[in-house]
């Protein structure tokens, strides 16, 4: 996040604002934020569902268990991302 305050701060205090660059900036900031909210539910869900009673170490179930739930959401996200973007795709179509 400092390097697009620098960048804006760099960019208004000249007179001349990049707004390609700035779009860039916020598209990678969204990315990011996105990737980290799929990582915090997919890590809530898959504890909730593997994790029975919280210690110091994971037992082998527990290790298998979060393994295949972190697969199993991955895939799910990736399913419906695919099946968003290509009805994202018709609608442009239509227009």
């Amino acid at each position: 996040m400092d390097s697009f305050g620098s960048d804006y701060s760099s960019a208004a205090g000249s007179g001349k604002m990049d707004t390609g660059t700035i779009m860039e900036q916020v598209k990678v900031q969204i990315a990011v934020a996105n990737a980290q909210e799929l990582l915090q539910r997919m890590t809530d869900k898959c504890f909730k569902k593997c994790i029975g009673k919280p210690g110091s170490t994971l037992d082998n179930s527990e290790q298998k268990c979060i393994a295949m739930c972190m697969d199993r959401y991955m895939d799910a996200w990736n399913t419906v991302s695919r099946a968003y973007n290509s009805r994202l795709q018709r609608e442009r179509a239509r227009m």
